[in-house]
């Protein structure tokens, strides 16, 4: 399943530089950065437990993690790329190994001073476990900035997911977007973002439990994401935002609303250190009172817990950070008193050319 997005982002590439083609005063710029971490998983085969009683499943984790970054402007063109690619391995549970490969490409033409057009692709590939997917995703979209304070960008593509242990939950989509941003002040800004896809599945309706269908018919979901956001950038960082995410699906227990509230800070102590804070409260609802999706098998602690993790960073020279981090995730449901907690702790050193 890696052909698909390599065939994506060849596609993107060809397309992007034959029209960035006839530029001149090209501009050239990228960084690498590379990251190695000793973590210990406090729930390392990520279980539910009935109330609060647990046993010990903690592990040791080794990861590596490399991230590339890169612009190319020249007069009214400006590619952007970034490729992440890493791994993680348990000594202890071996099918939470994982190995993780994400890509994004933006190409943009400005029409004049405000206007402009572009084409942009992501692609994500997951191996390993429970968890291993390839997710795919290519717009066109128009950008109008009419100043430095406000930008909007309105957005329309397809969308493939594709799970490979239940083909049930592949899917194609298209889907449309918008994102604005708005700045108050040098150091205050607010965004807002909004998206909406048609999911069309293969698999046929699931119906609920004693019932008989009257006719059989495919799986179909609506799927929509609002947010919002602010941020300060001063001698302290913040962030915070809301987002509300809906899928609406014919197919019973498909469906679910999920409200996250999330808050980022970062700021600078002494002894040349750096202390970077983040955290997030969600709730989940199902329409149906229950979830039956293997959506939330694929879904990362950070995006479907209660989080809470800190990161603590001091430079050991110009081109190497040595960093602690700990992160706790934890929820509830309701419905069946099973009860979810992880913690994780790691030292690492991340490294710059």
């Amino acid at each position: 399943m890696v052909r698909p997005l390599k065939r994506l982002f060849s596609a993107l590439v060809v397309v992007l530089l034959a029209l960035a083609g006839g530029a001149h005063a090209a501009d050239v710029e990228g960084q690498l950065r590379v990251t190695g971490r000793l973590m210990l998983d406090g729930n390392a085969p990520r279980d539910f437990t009935k109330g609060l009683t647990s046993t010990n499943t903690s592990d040791l984790v080794l990861s590596l993690l490399a991230v590339g970054e890169g612009r190319y402007t020249a007069d009214r063109w400006q590619v952007v790329g970034r490729y992440d690619g890493g791994g993680r391995k348990y000594l202890s549970y071996p099918t939470e190994d994982a190995l993780v490969q994400a890509a994004s490409l933006e190409g943009s033409l400005a029409l004049g001073t405000s206007l402009g057009v572009g084409l942009e692709g992501r692609a994500k590939d997951r191996r390993g476990g429970s968890r291993a997917y390839t997710d795919l995703a290519a717009s066109a979209f128009v950008e109008y900035a009419p100043d430095t304070q406000l930008s909007l960008r309105l957005r329309a593509g397809a969308h493939r997911f594709l799970y490979h242990r239940d083909t049930s939950a592949n899917f194609g989509s298209p889907e449309v977007g918008f994102l604005a941003r708005y700045r108050l002040s040098r150091r205050h800004a607010l965004t807002v973002s909004g998206e909406y896809g048609s999911r069309r599945y293969h698999t046929s309706v699931r119906y609920p439990p004693g019932t008989t269908p009257e006719w059989t018919g495919r799986r179909e979901d609506g799927a929509l994401m609002a947010s919002m956001g602010y941020s300060y950038k001063g001698p302290l960082a913040l962030g915070l935002s809301y987002s509300y995410q809906e899928t609406s699906s014919n197919s019973f227990g498909e469906s679910v609303q999920r409200h996250r509230l999330s808050g980022t800070a970062g700021v600078r102590l002494p002894w040349k250190l750096t202390l970077l804070a983040q955290g997030a409260l969600g709730i989940n609802r199902y329409p149906d009172g229950v979830y039956l999706s293997p959506e939330i098998i694929l879904l990362e602690d950070d995006e479907a817990q209660n989080t809470l993790s800190l990161k603590l960073v001091r430079p050991l020279s110009s081109q190497m950070d040595l960093e602690f981090s700990y992160a706790m995730y934890g929820t509830r449901l309701p419905r069946n008193d099973l009860f979810y907690f992880r913690q994780v702790a790691g030292l690492g050193l991340t490294w710059r050319p």
